[in-house]
């Protein structure tokens, strides 16, 4: 029962939000940042609960019933989404100051951790269906609320492709559901019969799932989807929708069938390729553009495929090394896109070459920045460091052709990635701000941003330190799937 009142607590929150009616800006904040740590709160005994916690919600046939169960998985998920909610929602409070409509914002905001919290707990496939697709209905009056020609164009765009993903994913729904595969079981259920069209199967759920993280050729919705509020993309570039795709194909490789029954075939050279592929065009992308915040999303395409790349190797060490990248990026994307909001919010400015010298008047804004966006690259000790020696160790360790390929391929990727951050970074604290700019006008934002930016950065400095636990933990739930 506690599962399914963490998942429908923010639901009721933010659909009641509206009807409550509350005049003092002040007092709907504390009602929005309450919520949501509560609801983290409750989210905390769960995931330390040593009860298990399954829940039947309905059941349409025997093939397809709704259940809930919250695993080791599912936990690691959870924990992500509990932690930075409450610290996205305080950012929000500054932040949205400065929009409209913010109480249908708040609305929109507080339920998508409701979807967020029923997904990560999903028993079967079809339950994670259901909450992968509740998950992006929520978010798409979040991309629109700007409510411009830019933002009903991404809408459009984010609509068309993660429903279009939809469909290939309720096709390996149902054709796998039909082979007894849909229960989510620790190495996936061993299917005898049936092969070749189980690998198909698994091929479309990889493109269905894989659109929520934008793999090649579905990536072009998460740059456009830039345009909505910061703490929007950071919710949807870091923490719940770009996740929920790497996470639902985790589910898929090694939760509902047999890794074993997809090494070495095509299948999983597709995955590889399409992984390595956005890899390397997300990085090149990230470099030619020049607005930050497209820059920021062009390299979580980028990065949501050194997941996938993880998790196509259908190994152990694989796998924690993918979902290690997973919580650890989260923690690193979700600063930088906070930072590029703060200096929106307090510059106007969205363009890099229009940030030279503002480090020396935002000094937390750009060191926040230059912390993360040093973990991005892969600078030790940091937690982003961490996750891709792990990825191209398990590569080399693998061997062969297309793991040798992708750990060569995350290699340039890391080369590419200090160059759209850096160029960044550097030029704010070590060039000369245009006295034409006016130089007096730009300092770091307000007490709820900055409060955010430190408790952010400690977290991502402690992540480093106890990143190995982290990816150990990771080996564990790992070890139990495929050992």
């Amino acid at each position: 029962m506690l599962l399914l009142i963490c998942g429908l607590t923010p639901l009721i929150l933010g659909g009641a939000l509206p009807f409550l009616k509350i005049r003092q800006r002040r007092s709907r904040m504390i009602y929005v940042v309450a919520g949501t740590l509560l609801t983290s709160l409750l989210c905390a005994v769960l995931i330390f609960s040593e009860k298990e916690h399954t829940l039947e919600l309905f059941r349409v046939t025997d093939l397809l019933t709704c259940r809930l169960h919250l695993d080791g998985a599912g936990k690691v998920f959870l924990a992500v989404a509990a932690l930075l909610w409450p610290l996205a929602a305080l950012y929000a409070t500054e932040y949205m100051r400065h929009e409209k409509r913010e109480g249908n914002f708040f609305s929109w905001y507080i339920m998508t951790y409701g979807a967020a919290i029923l997904f990560s707990a999903a028993a079967n496939l079809f339950t994670l269906y259901i909450f992968y697709e509740l998950l992006t209905l929520i978010t798409l009056p979040l991309v629109q609320h700007e409510r411009d020609k830019a933002s009903i164009r991404a809408t459009r765009r984010y609509m068309l492709t993660l429903i279009g993903g939809a469909a290939l994913g309720f096709i390996a729904l149902i054709g796998l559901s039909f082979f007894g595969a849909g229960d989510f079981i620790p190495g996936g259920k061993e299917i005898a019969g049936g092969s070749t069209w189980v690998l198909w199967l698994c091929m479309l759920g990889f493109l269905g799932f894989g659109a929520k993280a934008a793999v090649f050729p579905l990536s072009r919705w998460l740059p456009s989807a830039s345009v909505a509020p910061t703490p929007v993309t950071a919710l949807l570039h870091a923490v719940a929708v770009v996740n929920a795709g790497v996470f639902a194909v985790t589910r898929l490789l090694y939760y509902t069938v047999s890794p074993a029954l997809l090494q070495g075939t095509w299948v999983q050279s597709t995955m590889m390729i399409l992984s390595m592929g956005t890899i390397l065009m997300g990085s090149v992308m990230a470099v030619r553009e020049q607005h930050l915040k497209k820059r920021l999303a062009w390299s979580t395409v980028s990065n949501l495929s050194y997941m996938l790349f993880g998790l196509s190797m259908l190994t152990e060490k694989g796998m924690a090394a993918g979902l290690g990248h997973m919580v650890f990026h989260g923690l690193m994307k979700i600063i930088l896109f906070f930072c590029a909001g703060a200096i929106l919010v307090q510059s106007g400015r969205t363009q890099v070459r229009k940030m030279h010298g503002m480090g020396r008047k935002m000094p937390l804004t750009f060191g926040a920045y230059l912390l993360a966006g040093a973990s991005l690259v892969g600078v030790p000790p940091l937690p982003g460091f961490i996750s891709k020696n792990y990825l191209e160790t398990e590569a080399f360790s693998l061997g062969g052709a297309l793991p040798i390929a992708g750990a060569v391929i995350l290699l340039m990727s890391s080369v590419l990635t200090a160059i759209y951050i850096f160029t960044v970074a550097f030029p704010a604290f070590f060039m000369r701000l245009n006295p034409a700019d006016g130089e007096g006008k730009f300092q770091d934002p307000g007490a709820a941003m900055k409060v955010t930016f430190v408790v952010l950065c400690a977290l991502l400095i402690a992540a480093g330190i106890w990143g190995g636990d982290v990816i150990r933990y990771l080996n564990g739930i790992a070890g139990g799937i495929l050992s």
